[in-house]
């Protein structure tokens, strides 16, 4: 077992656990309890014991979940939704294809699928082309909701240029997302930016390379303008190349700017403009549509790569379907909560801003992710989930994560992990050798960078192999 520091302290409590008489498991946890716990940071656990029950330390407490609390989305979703719900993109007009030409207006229904590419947008539009369109004789409407909050609040403002918070909209194309490289040159310290330049955005770069890292200050910062926008300034302390993920700041420019490239791409020529809408003419006729893989997929995807923007988009989904309007942070936060409580988890002392997890104003207790697990492994329609989660040293977040991908952990720990700056958490199930799945939670809040830099092995690591060893 591996240890943070070989303090006298230590070394002393993990000999006394080690040569202790025979104790039950909770004395025995206690015990390792008091000699691993970090003393700059605040812990809770709860977990199965196999003889002794529940093993329980701070679990009423509330803790910031991070994506621990993509759990509770892929339950609730489940649950509201069903593991077959797909998103729709759906192409309308007043009338049929005739002549080549549509009479007046295309309407294109934007859904919030979260996995919707200009890919797939262009099968769309090969679609119409195949059935002979060549001339649209009006506007083509980009139908979605112009007024829709696209972050939650609590979302922390240095994420929001990153594509792991991209905006959560109706308009979702390539994740919302663009990436980007800087290089170093040869002749001097100037990075060199590239980006795919068929994109409808504009990068810009003043940055250098540090790469000798001998700077006392030296950090990127990225400038985001409200049209898609973006310029690169200060220094990356390193000689080797950066990758850049960047998130976008309109998605429905960008979803304008994208489909007026695909209608040339295909030749389809239009008359008018290619303009936003809230809402579509009910009187039209379907006439082209793209699903997106069932929700068992999205939840398998949200899961095994802790992907906000399919947790956020879930989210606001839960709330249209549950309340019948447009779907936001709010509604479906309160939809969350009501399909859970339905369930029996006690959310009362909880405090839920988002599905993803990214908002600093989300409060959970080990004790309620703790009842999401139990729910999970004891109602069958839950019980696959299990299965979607990450598993130590093999897939997903945990495929390459230090202390997992060795034994006694690896293969035998199912969990999804929850990290942001402070927070380090782990919330799953122990595969014993029975084929057993024991739920656990591990919550670190107030993690210090500089603790975690010296640190031998995390916590939740030391916990864990003293349990399943």
């Amino acid at each position: 077992m591996g240890i943070r520091s070989i303090t006298p302290r230590i070394f002393s409590a993990l000999l006394a656990v080690c040569l202790a008489p025979s104790i039950s498991a909770n004395e025995y946890l206690t015990n390792m309890m008091a000699a691993i716990a970090p003393k700059t940071s605040q812990t809770a656990v709860i977990l199965s014991t196999e003889l002794d029950g529940t093993f329980r330390v701070n679990d009423q407490q509330l803790f910031t979940p991070a994506s621990t609390m993509k759990l509770l989305t892929a339950v609730a979703a489940t649950q509201a939704l069903g593991e077959n719900y797909t998103f729709k993109t759906q192409i309308d007009s007043y009338v049929s294809i005739a002549n080549n030409r549509i009479e007046g207006d295309l309407f294109i229904r934007f859904d919030g699928d979260p996995t919707l590419s200009s890919r797939d947008l262009n099968r769309l539009l090969k679609q119409l082309k195949s059935q002979g369109l060549d001339h649209i004789d009006g506007n083509v409407y980009l139908v979605g909701n112009q007024q829709e909050a696209v972050k939650a609040p609590g979302w922390v403002w240095d994420d929001l240029g990153i594509c792991y918070a991209a905006p959560v909209s109706r308009y979702v194309i390539n994740n919302n997302c663009i990436k980007a490289k800087l290089e170093p040159r040869l002749a001097d310290d100037l990075g060199k930016l590239s980006y795919d330049k068929s994109q409808p955005v504009t990068i810009t770069s003043t940055a250098v390379f540090d790469k000798t890292a001998t700077k006392e200050f030296c950090e990127l910062a990225l400038n985001r303008s409200d049209d898609n926008q973006f310029s690169l300034s200060g220094c990356f302390p390193s000689k080797k190349p950066l990758k850049l993920a960047i998130a976008i700041s309109d998605p429905a420019l960008y979803a304008q700017n994208i489909i007026s490239e695909l209608l040339e791409l295909n030749q389809i020529s239009i008359k008018g403009e290619v303009l936003l809408t809230n809402k579509r003419p009910a009187n039209t006729l379907l006439i082209g549509e793209h699903q997106s893989k069932p929700l068992n997929s999205l939840v398998g995807s949200m899961l095994l790569h802790s992907d906000n923007l399919i947790a956020d988009s879930l989210l606001k989904r839960m709330g249209q379907v549950k309340y019948g309007v447009a779907g936001s942070f709010t509604n479906g936060s309160k939809a969350m909560i009501s399909i859970l409580t339905e369930l029996g988890i006690d959310l009362e002392s909880a405090n839920i801003v988002d599905g993803s997890g990214l908002s600093r104003y989300n409060l959970l207790s080990a004790n309620q992710l703790y009842q999401v697990l139990q729910l999970i492994e004891s109602e069958k329609r839950f019980n696959h989930l299990i299965e979607l989660l990450p598993i130590a040293g093999e897939t997903g977040t945990l495929q390459y994560r230090k202390g997992y991908r060795s034994a006694p952990l690896k293969g035998h720990i199912f969990a999804k992990t929850g990290s942001m700056l402070g927070a380090v958490n782990l919330a799953g199930f122990i595969k014993d050798k029975d084929a057993d799945y024991r739920p656990f939670v591990i919550l670190e809040n107030g993690h210090s960078p500089a603790v975690k830099q010296n640190e031998v092995a995390p916590f939740s690591v030391l916990l864990l192999q003293a349990i399943v060893n």
